[in-house]
């Protein structure tokens, strides 16, 4: 009787157990990670290269272009988490970018190590920051949160002063590329651009957000609504491309 009722109290914690985000996606590839090109980028055993998604680590150098501050203690981090073991790869939508790299959520496998969800490792760990599209936002719906924590904590590259969230009142010059930035709401203007339903402007106008259809809710936003938003920057102009890259939790 006593093992019964054991047994009956786990199965039903079991059923109550919250399930994984990567439960809800699509299982993809099997494969060993024989390289690591940054601290979002690896390749596999079978020669498939692995975009992480929903997170954007510091650029290495390439041609030209200098490396990122704190790229290589990025791509050393996901080295000690990833290389040699064996992970799989979870879709949420489009599988494959323009340079035939797989667009994955990716999780540890094998019995070398801890069982690590890498994407969210990376998050945790301070090694990258949240970035969102809507064709592979899928599972990264705690990401904010992950990222959030980090910041506060001044893990990783947040404790450069290079990677802190600018403010949208005292914006550097230039000012462009994928972006972190703070401010107030203080306008809304319509859109009639393709796929934007309004543009936000922030702390009188020194940052322009154009919110994606996928977004609408946030132009109901009210002026003096403090917000942290993500995206790309052009021109005085972001694009805000989902709900998750922006929130109104007030100063990060």
């Amino acid at each position: 009787m006593q093992r019964f009722f054991l047994l009956t109290c786990l199965a039903l914690l079991a059923g109550c157990a919250k399930p994984h985000p990567l439960d809800a996606l699509e299982p993809g590839e099997r494969g060993r990670v024989v390289r690591i090109l940054d601290g979002d980028a690896l390749v596999l055993d079978t020669g498939q290269s692995v975009r992480l998604a929903s997170i954007e680590a510091p650029a290495r150098p390439w041609k030209d272009r200098e490396g990122e501050p704190f790229q290589d203690k990025s791509r050393r981090m996901l080295e000690d988490m990833a290389l040699g073991r064996e992970v799989q790869l979870f879709y949420a939508g489009l599988t494959r970018d323009k340079y035939d790299r797989a667009l994955a959520q990716v999780r540890t496998t094998d019995a070398l190590g801890p069982d690590l969800w890498l994407n969210a490792e990376m998050l945790i760990r301070g090694g990258a920051r949240m970035r969102v599209y809507p064709d592979t936002a899928g599972g990264s719906e705690t990401f904010p949160a992950l990222e959030a924590e980090a910041r506060e904590a001044k893990r990783g590259l947040w404790a450069m002063k290079v990677w802190r969230v600018s403010d949208a009142a005292a914006l550097p010059d230039p000012f462009e590329r994928f972006q972190l930035v703070s401010g107030q709401v203080s306008g809304m203007e319509g859109s009639e651009s393709y796929g934007t339903s309004c543009d936000l402007s922030l702390d009188g106008g020194a940052l322009h957000l154009d919110i994606a259809n996928s977004a609408a809710a946030y132009c109901q936003l009210a002026e003096g609504t403090p917000v942290l938003a993500r995206g790309y920057v052009k021109a005085g102009r972001m694009e805000v491309t989902h709900p998750l890259n922006l929130q109104t939790t007030g100063t990060p």
